[in-house]
């Protein structure tokens, strides 16, 4: 489908995969099963322009568009899914307070992020208040000048090694989802703490832990946006981010494809290659359908973007469709691969794992759903 990019997106495309290829493949195995941080690929991935894709050179982003991002997401996710959503997030931060920063935020925080000297996670989600996002229970209070923020933020990415933090706390309970603000808050800041590290099933070399906020105290110039607005900004991130997360899915599903085809003309069963037999025929054209129509739905999404258009249904769709392609080609790729895709000395294994949480974050499948639904019935 190279024929829908430009010249640009295309050189980007080789780029990256080049560099997942040499650089990400050959320890992606080692940083799933001993929960590393790929903190030097960070670094790699920053000096190439990849941690602030489509942002503008003026920060130093790399200035391109949202296209480039979906195609870097996906070429990193090609070989470490987890590499990717560390990007992701990060991206999300970066987006935040470029879109409703104010000039001193912007000056004062992008260059670093754009630049990776920096890393950023989003905290929106609390025990109670997972798709019910509005349901948070953090505080924000104020105190003279300051805010004083109280509460827990649950399955924050990138929380063990975040610079910033996007928090999201009520300033006005009874208001519910009009009573949220969005804040920065910067990890040394006295009363942010990192709680518990999880032990997850999947992307298992980004870090995915609480935020604790005990009266930590931040001058009022760290709000972000407007007051009371925090929920619309929340949900003007997902969008964007929801077209990264697409793009990891499919990433992930390549790597079952290819990894399939692979191994389908050199496993021989019954005096043949199992590439010759109908069934793994039939497995691998399926596959490769899922994978073209979510790829052409995310690339839409990603242009819509490009163009300014309004694309919160077209984000949730790509999000959807491709989440659920990258299940769908794991588990078929896993009985390509027959016993040998059950153990870990096979990269299907792990994309299996990694496969499943692209159906919880960045809004469940179920919640896409919702979405998309509420917009056909405008």
């Amino acid at each position: 489908m190279d024929y829908l990019l430009t010249e640009e997106q295309k050189m980007l495309k080789e780029m990256v995969a080049n560099f997942s290829r040499a650089k990400i493949k050959p320890v992606a195995g080692e940083h799933d099963e001993k929960k590393i941080f790929p903190a030097e690929l960070i670094k790699e991935l920053s000096a190439l322009g990849l941690l602030a894709v489509a942002y503008p050179e003026e920060y130093g982003g790399a200035g391109m568009d949202n296209v480039c991002y979906f195609i870097a997401m996906e070429g990193i996710s090609r070989h470490c899914a987890a590499t990717a959503v560390i990007i992701s997030v990060h991206t999300l931060c970066i987006d935040l307070i470029h879109r409703f920063g104010n000039k001193r935020q912007k000056k004062k925080y992008l260059p670093d992020l754009c630049a990776g000297r920096k890393l950023g996670c989003f905290c929106l989600t609390e025990s109670q208040a997972g798709s019910d996002a509005a349901a948070l229970k953090t505080s924000a209070k104020r105190q003279g000048d300051n805010w004083v923020l109280n509460g827990t933020k649950q399955f924050i990415t990138n929380a063990a090694q975040a610079d910033i933090a996007i928090v999201f706390a009520s300033t006005d309970p009874a208001a519910h989802k009009d009573g949220i603000t969005a804040f920065i808050v910067e990890k040394d800041t006295s009363g942010y703490h990192v709680g518990k590290l999880e032990d997850k099933l999947g992307v298992r070399a980004s870090s995915t832990a609480e935020i604790i906020l005990d009266d930590c105290i931040i001058p009022e110039e760290y709000q972000l946006g407007e007051l009371n607005k925090g929920f619309k900004i929340a949900l003007g991130g997902l969008s964007g981010s929801r077209i990264g997360i697409a793009g990891q899915a499919l990433g992930i599903a390549r790597g079952a494809i290819e990894d399939s085809v692979s191994y389908a003309k050199e496993r021989v069963q019954f005096g043949r290659p199992i590439a010759e037999f109908q069934g793994i025929k039939w497995y691998l054209a399926q596959m490769q359908t899922e994978y073209e129509a979510a790829w052409l739905l995310t690339y839409r999404a990603a242009r819509m973007e490009d163009l300014k258009l309004p694309c919160v249904m077209e984000a949730s769709i790509a999000k959807l469709k491709a989440s659920e392609v990258a299940e769908f080609c794991t588990s078929k790729a896993i009985q390509i691969h027959g016993g040998y895709g059950y153990i870990k000395e096979f990269d299907v294994e792990r994309y299996f794992r990694d496969a499943r949480v692209t159906q919880i974050y960045e809004g469940t499948s179920e919640i896409q759903r919702e979405v998309i639904a509420k917009y056909m019935l405008k």
